[in-house]
């Protein structure tokens, strides 16, 4: 894997979108290091691609800074450096692949052929032939925006939704492409809605609520923060809860629903089942979970934990 490094492939300052009245980027502070997987996480309408839409050059900021390996993103030098799939690909269905990538090699002033073929190759439409772009399915559409992205050799990858549509197998492949060009020292800024594959490549991630970056952490932190827990279902929470909190002094648990109790810190879910039992309290279900990163960004969502 590529090493760290110092420098922001990305950096904001105050970045701000409004449209009307409403602000849909508030005062972002985003930073990409050069050489991370960076996923960028928030759910639907939260100005995850508003932000991305700055970052390219496609939508002017209402205020703030935009860098792009320390310069304007406005910056030609940028422009060469920067690959973007960002919604629609601009696919022009009745050519094939190939046409597609030619045609926009040629517009960037890229005369290698080779250029061309490597994108095909790597996206796994080298064998595409003569089919049209209007007989491809969702996938291999997204697999020629990739291409697309590809095309000059970039050094940053910004890629929105970059496996929807695709199959299983689909979905492989662009992970292992993903992880390969990491490996070749390629900084890539990542959303995507399904947050178990993130999860399976991202170095860095950032979280947008409501147009506000609420988090950036590293996959370490959130490693450290996706922590073991021991999840009951009860009859009786409210007095189950005053159980524990007196047998069980050190740990820290929060009600998750009207039946269920997290509980975190805990070493000995049979001893605590078996004091509740003991209380004629009924235990429906019980046993030991570990938090994932879909689980933690609804956490976010929500606010936080609320612990008893």
């Amino acid at each position: 894997m590529s090493a760290e490094r110092n420098t922001f492939a990305i950096e904001t300052r105050s970045l701000t979108k409004i449209y009307g009245h409403k602000a849909a980027v508030k005062q972002l502070e985003l930073k990409v290091r050069e050489g991370e997987i960076y996923g960028f996480i928030g759910r639907n309408g939260a100005g995850k691609s508003t932000t991305l839409k700055m970052l390219c050059g496609i939508a002017s900021p209402t205020e703030g800074e935009i860098r792009i390996f320390e310069k304007p993103v406005s910056d030609p030098v940028v422009r060469r450096r920067l690959g973007v799939l960002i919604e629609s690909a601009g696919l022009y269905f009745h050519m094939t692949a190939r046409q597609n990538v030619m045609m926009k090699a040629k517009c960037m002033g890229i005369t290698d052929e080779k250029s061309v073929e490597e994108g095909l190759r790597m996206t796994g439409l080298a064998d595409a032939g003569k089919k049209k772009v209007k007989h491809f399915s969702m996938g291999m559409k997204q697999r020629l925006g990739v291409a697309l992205a590809l095309l000059g050799n970039p050094d940053l990858l910004i890629l929105d939704e970059p496996i929807n549509g695709l199959d299983p197998e689909g979905i492989r492949e662009l992970r292992q492409l993903i992880l390969e060009l990491h490996e070749e020292g390629k900084t890539i800024l990542i959303s995507s809605h399904i947050l178990g594959e993130l999860s399976k490549i991202s170095t860095n991630y950032g979280i947008i609520k409501d147009g506000e970056l609420i988090e950036q952490l590293t996959r370490e932190e959130l490693e450290e923060k996706c922590q073991d827990y021991f999840q009951l279902e009860v009859e009786d929470v409210k007095r189950s809860l005053a159980l524990i909190q007196e047998s069980f002094p050190q740990i820290q648990a929060e009600v998750e629903d009207a039946r269920a109790i997290r509980i975190y810190g805990l070493e000995d879910g049979a001893g605590l089942n078996q004091m509740l039992i003991e209380n004629q309290i009924s235990v429906y279900a019980s046993g030991f979970h570990r938090m994932d990163l879909e689980e933690y960004f609804l956490e976010r969502m929500e606010g936080g934990r609320q612990y008893v």
